[in-house]
């Protein structure tokens, strides 16, 4: 009877520190593999970094938002969906 008792104090003075072990343990691997996420987004990043620095990107993302060299003229050009769809149905008939 007493060896019952010995256990059931041991489990209740155990019980604690082993459930935070554990929750500790699981929130440490769910940060480990965030971690490794975040690492490859940042080399991602960086890469994106690398390209975008050049002068061939900058020109390519200033006629992105509409921006032209001096001495070049502008068109904007509307309508592109109504005459996608208009042309691909007539291929579509024929």
């Amino acid at each position: 009877m007493w060896l019952v008792g010995l256990v059931a104090i041991s489990v209740y003075l155990y019980y604690r520190p082993l459930s935070s072990y554990f929750s500790t343990r699981d929130d440490l691997a769910a940060q480990q593999a965030s971690l490794v996420g975040l690492r490859e987004q940042k080399s991602e990043l960086q890469l994106r970094l690398a390209s975008a620095s050049s002068t061939e990107a900058t020109q390519r993302e200033a006629r992105k938002i509409g921006y032209v060299r001096p001495g070049e003229q502008l068109f904007i050009v509307k309508g592109i969906p109504e005459w996608r769809r208009a042309h691909h149905s007539v291929r579509g008939d024929g």
